[in-house]
């Protein structure tokens, strides 16, 4: 029998509300406790309960925890989700079901291999009361799951006693309820299975911790005190965990002050006009939100653009357009966050790819904004900010200063000449403020988002207007060289991918099955707008860049080609869009495809290849460093 360990996808099906979160989660913890690399994926219906719920965990002690298209083992624990289960195992693969009622002859596949287990039946002796049941048999293929695929069971019953720590009469019926899945599943199933797993040190010292969290923390330490939001989903948590931390390390210890502001506002618009005016007096503050929040906030982030107000927003996207699919994720957002509001109007933004990320953003945010004195969005996504993913643990200087930008304090002021709040002094373009207070009778300016002088002052004048929208212009320029740079990889191919975001987590997985095709490409993660030097540089060497993103209009190589006057033929979109995160395979598909199609095409040279050695070339040669037609 061939053994194949720790390397597979597993989905559980349930009913949203049943309880089954937690036992799912428990198993993807405790495989991470064994030292192996998983990744999870809840996908969840937008309504409080009673709809068909997914949880799927990528096990990988390579390091591939992108989706992976088919399922390896599919726990089938939702009668109304059967046909759509059973269909989703991959030939080979497992599908655990209750078996208290036969499985329908129209959902058998001789191609796959069924395990059947009477879990409604078995509960019935074990527990009297109808809602234990339903909850303990949760619990109960949890641990047939640990006899089927040998998974350490002192560990999972470890993690039991640390969940329920102070409930102590829920510790003896949830092991009780391990024990028999397990005992069954060792004398009744052929366990364990061929698929397993085996302790290993490939986790390393990583944590595992969702983006949203990761998000909050590093808010916090980043130095914010004011939050104002207005519940969306899938952006709650950031909210929520920012306080649940502010309140443990935010607190006076002698007084019992707490040294922070959260507001939830009535909606939007004002969440982001209570960041706006504490910003502008002084406040480190941030709002969470999504699309449809974006939408809502454009007028007062463009208000923030032009009075030039420091604000820190978190996107986190979900599907849409209109208000969307709350629990589906996406890309989408990139068009109406970059330029929000009307006019000629540029935000900065940042793209995490992993929670450290989510936590050095989160404090880079709040001082960039300040540096630059205009709106930060940092956008993530659902994929990120509400599963749990591996991270690098979090690391913060003990004793870093915040970059409050150019602050002009009362010494400042009492030794300056002249004060012109919108004058550029330095050629930045980023001029000097005040903070409400400062000064008694030097540094007060009216703030205002209509037309104004160097001075702050009303005016209509077109030459005024103009000198001060290319002084913006300049600012921009200059956020180019702040904003952090993109990460490249590669080998000097001609053809290249370039990245963002969530799509980063399978991309190592569909480089590597390209590689193993003869096509090789070079590598650019961008990780924030304004593009910096280094992207314009790896479009230009590169004879075809192939986009990867999750929206349907390729909004990553609209702002490219809008932005560095890339040729649009030269940029090749890979997209999805159905609003699950996208696959290795999905990825490795459409830019193999790309190549295989211009096969098809004779009499064309290869971009890339010598032009003097004509076509006479081997499969090899053509696709080594993901050489394409021209």
């Amino acid at each position: 029998m061939n053994l194949t360990y720790n390397d597979f996808v597993i989905r559980f099906a349930n009913v949203n509300g049943s309880g089954s979160a937690s036992a799912n989660g428990m198993f993807a913890k405790a495989l991470f406790r064994m030292g192996i690399p998983v990744a999870t994926r809840n996908i969840f219906p937008s309504n409080i309960q009673g709809l068909p719920t997914w949880f799927e965990v990528r096990v990988s002690e390579q390091g591939y925890l992108g989706r992976r298209e088919g399922v390896d083992i599919m726990v089938a624990m939702n009668a109304e989700t059967l046909v759509e289960d059973v269909a989703s195992v991959s030939p080979g693969g497992y599908l655990l079901y209750d078996n208290s009622k036969p499985l329908a002859k129209t959902l058998r596949r001789d191609d796959i291999n069924e395990i059947g287990m009477p879990i409604a039946t078995m509960m019935l002796p074990e527990f009297a009361d109808p809602k234990q049941r339903s909850l303990f048999k949760n619990i109960t293929y949890l641990g047939a799951l640990a006899g089927l695929l040998n998974i350490e069971f002192d560990v999972i019953t470890g993690m039991v006693a640390t969940q329920y720590k102070g409930k102590d009469a829920l510790i003896e019926p949830n092991i009780r309820a391990l024990e028999i899945g397990r005992d069954y599943a060792l004398q009744y199933m052929q366990a364990p299975l061929p698929l397993q797993v085996r302790r290993t040190d490939a986790v390393g010292d990583q944590i595992m911790i969702d983006g949203n969290t990761a998000a909050a923390l590093g808010t916090l330490y980043g130095g914010a005190t004011v939050c104002a939001w207005y519940p969306i989903t899938p952006s709650t948590s950031v909210a929520e965990s920012f306080e649940q931390y502010a309140n443990r390390l935010r607190i006076d210890a002698e007084t019992g002050t707490k040294n922070f502001a959260i507001i939830q506002a009535e909606d939007e618009l004002a969440a982001i006009g209570i960041v706006i005016g504490a910003a502008w007096n002084g406040a480190r503050s941030f709002t969470a939100t999504s699309g449809p929040g974006i939408s809502l906030m454009s007028e007062f982030l463009g208000l923030a653009y032009f009075a030039e107000i420091p604000a820190v927003i978190w996107d986190i996207q979900r599907s849409g357009p209109s208000t969307g699919m709350p629990t589906r994720t996406q890309q989408s957002d990139l068009i109406g966050a970059a330029y929000a509001s009307h006019g000629d109007t540029r935000h900065p933004l940042l793209f995490p790819s992993t929670p450290k990320e989510c936590f050095d953003f989160g404090a880079a945010a709040l001082d960039l904004s300040e540096r630059l004195q205009t709106p930060i969005m940092v956008l993530s996504d659902l994929e990120l900010g509400m599963n749990d993913n591996l991270s690098e643990p979090f690391v913060w200087e003990e004793g870093k200063q915040y970059d409050r930008g150019k602050v002009l304090s009362k010494d400042d002021l009492d030794a300056a000449e002249v004060f012109g709040r919108y004058l550029d002094v330095d050629g930045d373009g980023i001029g000097y403020r005040t903070l409400p207070g400062t000064h008694p009778e030097k540094g007060a300016f009216f703030t205002r988002g209509t037309s104004r002088n160097e001075f702050a002052a009303y005016t209509e004048s077109p030459d005024e207007y103009e000198r001060n929208m290319q002084r913006l212009l300049k600012k921009w320029d200059t956020a180019k060289t702040l904003v952090p740079a993109a990460d490249l990889g590669g080998q000097g191919c001609t053809a290249g991918v370039l990245y963002y975001g969530t799509t980063a987590l399978p991309m190592p997985e569909a480089l590597d099955h390209l590689a193993t095709e003869g096509i090789e490409l070079d590598s650019c993660r961008v990780r924030a707008f304004p593009f910096g030097s280094e992207v314009a540089a790896f479009l230009a060497e590169h004879e075809v860049v192939f986009v990867v993103e999750q929206n349907r209009d390729a909004q990553m190589r609209t702002l490219l080609i809008n932005e560095l006057q890339t040729a649009p033929a030269k940029l090749v979109p890979i997209l999805y869009y159905a609003g699950l995160s996208i696959s290795a395979d999905t990825i490795r598909g459409q830019i193999s495809d790309y190549y295989s199609a211009r096969m098809e095409k004779p009499g064309r040279l290869w971009a890339g290849s010598p032009k003097n050695t004509g076509l006479a070339k081997t499969l090899i040669d053509v696709f080594q460093c993901g050489r394409a037609w021209a």
